[in-house]
């Protein structure tokens, strides 16, 4: 019975996420619809891993008798998805621990950590206090008005907790990574990500300044990683140009998470029902 469970619970992750398709609806629409295909998935197969380990190896279910293969399944995939867990953890430590060995100054009145490179490169780098972290070529290259910007950029990482957010879905990036539309969909949030801090900083600044200083960043090397970093640059040309027109163009609503917009969350949970059956 609980190898049923698990063919089902697969079978519907790997369809709902086939009926995934790039629209080219308003960014605040696409906020959702991505999230829902990104998250849905993984987090139906993880509940359905947390009740197979609740209920135990033995009992039965429905009349039918619970063998151990589904049990075992159940706790290898959790096994999985805690080594997973805490290698991204692990790397994400080295990015802090490398970022706090950098000295920091002041920039316009913003304490920041410099990284003496060359490259142009600006990130928020942490988990759930983060770091700004700029590199000294950046400095001497962009202008005081375009380091503004930047600064206006990367306090819309900050203001949305995007490295804490992210750290979760990469990890979910990762064990699901054999799921239909994995790659696009984690491009499409980042991509929504980068909009949505744009969005912030034009509240703040000169949204065409922030479009030239997007473009010299992203011609430099890209330096940053994903792992517990929120960076202005990005090495994809189509993300870069999606996010040059949009601020160019009239801006759109900022895309705001609401619980009622997270209903779909409560289907995740089905697995869970199950255990009552379980005796």
């Amino acid at each position: 019975m609980h190898l049923l469970i698990i063919f089902l619970a697969l079978m519907v992750a790997y369809i709902t996420r086939c009926q995934w398709n790039q629209s080219s609806a308003k960014w605040n629409e696409r906020w959702h619809k991505a999230l829902f295909f990104f998250l849905f998935p993984p987090l139906l197969i993880f509940m359905t891993t947390f009740a197979l380990l609740f209920m135990g190896p033995q009992g039965t279910m429905g009349g039918l008798q619970t063998g151990c293969y589904g049990y075992l399944i159940a706790l290898i995939c959790m096994a999985f998805f805690a080594v997973v867990c805490i290698k991204q953890a692990w790397l994400g430590w080295l990015s802090v621990k490398s970022t706090r060995n950098c000295p920091k100054v002041d920039v316009a009145g913003t304490q920041v950590r410099l990284l003496d490179t060359g490259a142009l490169f600006a990130g928020q780098i942490g988990f759930l206090k983060p770091e700004l972290v700029l590199s000294s070529g950046l400095l001497k290259t962009l202008s005081s008005n375009h380091i503004e910007t930047v600064l206006a950029h990367e306090q819309g990482h900050y203001y949305y907790q995007d490295t804490f957010w992210f750290f979760w879905l990469g990890w979910m990036r990762e064990c699901t990574s054999w799921l239909p539309y994995t790659e696009t969909l984690w491009q499409e949030l980042l991509t929504l990500r980068e909009l949505r801090a744009d969005a912030h900083a034009v509240s703040y600044v000169d949204p065409l300044l922030l479009a030239e200083s997007l473009l010299m960043v992203v011609n430099s090397s890209p330096i940053s990683s994903e792992i517990l970093c929120a960076a202005l640059g990005s090495p994809h040309a189509n993300r870069l140009e999606e996010r040059v027109e949009a601020l160019l163009s009239q801006p759109q609503p900022t895309p705001e998470v609401k619980f009622t917009s997270l209903k779909w969350l409560l289907w995740t949970f089905i697995p869970l029902v199950s255990v009552v059956f379980h005796s």
